[in-house]
């Protein structure tokens, strides 16, 4: 429920997605769990203006994102400067850090080819 701009939703329901639109400004080289999955590694930033309190302000930031599997593949094979729509969840780096990580569940081209 939408109501003037507090959304309200039942208690017993935990939500952890996140979509977002960015720029690939790193990625690093595919490596495999030692079960053989297929890991990507990389960096997306995202620029946007939003409206907070009434007032419009530019939001910056840089994500470390991360993709298992066949979206492994997809992450590597996109140029650095890709303009990329992810979705996914946050998750910790690991148990020892607290930086937060997007975990791919997709990953949408959004400039004419998968290169850009």
């Amino acid at each position: 429920m939408n109501d003037g701009g507090l959304i309200t939703v039942a208690a017993d329901r935990i939500l952890n997605q996140l979509q977002i639109t960015g720029r690939l400004a790193e990625k690093k080289t595919l490596r495999y769990t030692p079960a053989g999955i297929p890991v990507a590694e990389g960096r997306l930033e995202h620029q946007s203006e939003q409206v907070e309190a009434r007032q419009e302000r530019q939001a910056y930031c840089e994500i470390p994102v991360l993709a298992l599997g066949d979206l492994a593949n997809v992450l590597v094979a996109a140029t650095i400067g890709a303009k990329l729509q992810m979705r996914g969840f946050l998750m910790a780096k690991s148990r020892n850090s607290k930086m937060l990580v997007l975990h791919a569940q997709t990953i949408e081209f959004l400039e004419g080819t998968k290169n850009g």
